[in-house]
């Protein structure tokens, strides 16, 4: 048996797979929490960039090799994605419409209202938060991390993951430990689901239902207590 023939088809198309799985993992994390809040956007400026450094992973990923399939983007992928996606999508948005309707949880629940409440939920969270993040993490490191083990590639994803949202936990005031925790650990949901659908429609709609719904619910929950 030939030494080519025992090598994974990964490792012979990508070699430098690994290197560059850990090099978007940090440069993730540094981009998010040092060099955007270091130009001072505000929402629209920071949707811009958001989207605009998705394209530009995305691209750099095509030119190093890695074709539509690989990053969850196939026409092919397509089916699988919006079906399991928009199943699973389902489960948070039932969660949400419970604690509507239980008046202690809608309290909680409930925040203040914000005077861009459509452009928020149709624009800054679809395109500056969930596109960057799927194309990124389930996308562009995702398919580097195939160089990994598949345990090892989940840890990285889920290390990086949450702790590009460290900086916007510290500044909303919330605990940094425990988003960095909740969020690592959502992508393991979201890694495993993209695994198993091979799509990054899948864990982008629930990603979509997750962030939408709760924001929405919770605005509604606002008004309501008002």
């Amino acid at each position: 048996m030939t030494l080519t023939a025992v090598v994974t088809p990964t490792a012979v198309r990508h070699p430098l797979d690994l290197r560059a799985a850990l090099a978007l993992a940090a440069g993730a994390v540094g981009w998010n929490n040092l060099v955007v809040p270091s130009l001072g956007p505000g929402p629209r400026g920071r949707t811009a960039i958001n989207a605009a450094t998705a394209g530009a992973v995305v691209a750099a990923w095509r030119l190093r090799g890695h074709g539509a399939t690989d990053l969850g983007l196939a026409r092919e992928q397509v089916r699988s994605g919006l079906t399991r996606g928009a199943a699973v999508a389902a489960v948070p948005i039932a969660a949400y419409a419970t604690m509507l309707s239980v008046p202690p949880l809608r309290r909680r629940l409930a925040r203040t209202d914000r005077n861009d409440v459509a452009e928020w939920l149709l624009v800054h969270i679809p395109l500056g938060t969930v596109l960057v993040e799927e194309l990124v993490f389930r996308g562009a490191l995702h398919a580097s991390s195939r160089a990994l083990p598949p345990a090892a590639g989940i840890a990285l994803h889920a290390a990086a993951f949450g702790l590009w949202h460290a900086r916007g936990a510290h500044r909303a005031g919330e605990s940094v430990v425990g988003t960095v925790a909740f969020t690592g650990a959502s992508a393991v949901v979201f890694d495993v689901l993209r695994r198993r659908t091979g799509s990054v429609l899948a864990p982008a709609l629930l990603h979509l239902a997750v962030n939408v719904g709760g924001a929405g619910a919770a605005l509604w929950a606002g008004r309501a207590a008002a």
